[in-house]
């Protein structure tokens, strides 16, 4: 099979045709059911090494004109047709390729649902900044705490830790307040 994409910043054993960067998109959004913005797909794909920046854009416009992808609020979704391309030619893929996009894509939907859900704000305050994290529970807050730190680069990485798994932090203020330290102890050593 001759080569016609471009591989600048393509692994070995990435997509280096035009059909399968294709079929891989149909793939990818037939797969994750439901939809991925743009940069989740460029972060999927190219972040990983799959495929060529350029090929994936240019693969997403195409794909989107010729009506197999549907674009809406900057939100990409696979049609029937790209549905139908993907059941039909998805062992045109590499199987490690097809599991690796589906992975990420996967992995940045729940991220993107966790910090829906689990919002941190980060306001500057005399003494530094305030880090205001809040899980939700639906209508209400399940729990909301306020932490004061000296500068910004902890207010962040207090954000990112928080929004990384806000159950296990719940479930450990739980296990510290209800004095069950067999609980928090086992949380300590799932965290390693």
């Amino acid at each position: 099979m001759a080569y016609d994409a471009f591989t600048a910043g393509v692994e070995p054993g990435g997509l280096r045709t035009k059909d399968e960067i294709r079929i891989l998109l149909c793939y990818l959004l037939s797969s994750v059911n439901g939809s991925l913005s743009r940069d989740d797909i460029l972060q999927s794909v190219q972040g990983l090494g799959l495929a060529n920046y350029f090929e994936l854009t240019d693969a997403l416009q195409e794909l989107t004109e010729n009506g197999n992808l549907i674009l809406q609020t900057d939100c990409y979704t696979a049609s029937p047709q790209a549905r139908a391309i993907a059941d039909q030619l998805d062992t045109a893929l590499p199987l490690s390729v097809r599991d690796k996009a589906v992975r990420a894509a996967l992995g940045l939907q729940a991220q993107a649902r966790r910090e829906k859900e689990n919002i941190v704000e980060i306001e500057k305050s005399p003494s530094g900044y305030c880090v205001q994290c809040h899980i939700s529970g639906g209508k209400e807050d399940l729990m909301s705490f306020t932490l004061t730190v000296p500068d910004m680069r902890q207010a962040k990485l207090i954000k990112h830790n928080f929004q990384e798994s806000p159950e296990k932090i719940y479930q450990m203020l739980l296990a510290m307040l209800t004095n069950d330290r067999e609980m928090a102890v086992n949380l300590l050593k799932e965290s390693k």
